[in-house]
């Protein structure tokens, strides 16, 4: 009989060091549990992040991207939220034309203080991505 494993699915999280690292963090010291196979990388602003890196990312393994947009926080400029926007709009075609479901990338904006926040968007996103893994065996 073979062994049961533990499925997981991993999650890449682009955060932003002013916003919504601080929150993670947070969810840390708070000992509020979420999905150990959720991975960080920190940006000045969320709007930073690249198309290509988000699609390199599912090419490396990576079940999810999530990106913890600024929202109206954003230091660097008003119309973060937007541009975060239009470069997940831009992503999830190519996600499409490469067959990569675009429900696999997702964004949310997470605050300074929205440790739990971010911990229910991880577990849900995780619930999600575990239950695309089974459909697709």
């Amino acid at each position: 009989m073979a062994a049961l494993t533990t499925k997981k699915a991993r999650i890449l999280v682009f955060s932003t060091e002013k916003i919504s690292d601080p929150a993670i963090d947070m969810a840390g010291l708070l000992k509020l549990h979420y999905p150990p196979s959720v991975y960080t990388i920190s940006l000045p602003c969320s709007s930073s992040v690249k198309p290509r890196w988000i699609i390199h990312a599912f090419e490396n393994g990576f079940d999810g991207v999530f990106i913890a947009a600024d929202g109206s926080d954003c230091p660097y400029g008003e119309s973060c939220t937007e541009k975060t926007a239009q470069i997940v709009r831009k992503t999830q075609e190519i996600m499409k034309a490469q067959q990569i479901e675009p429900a696999k990338l997702r964004m949310a904006a997470i605050c300074s203080v929205c440790s739990e926040a971010f911990v229910k968007q991880m577990k849900s996103f995780h619930a999600y991505l575990l239950t695309q893994q089974t459909i697709a065996l």
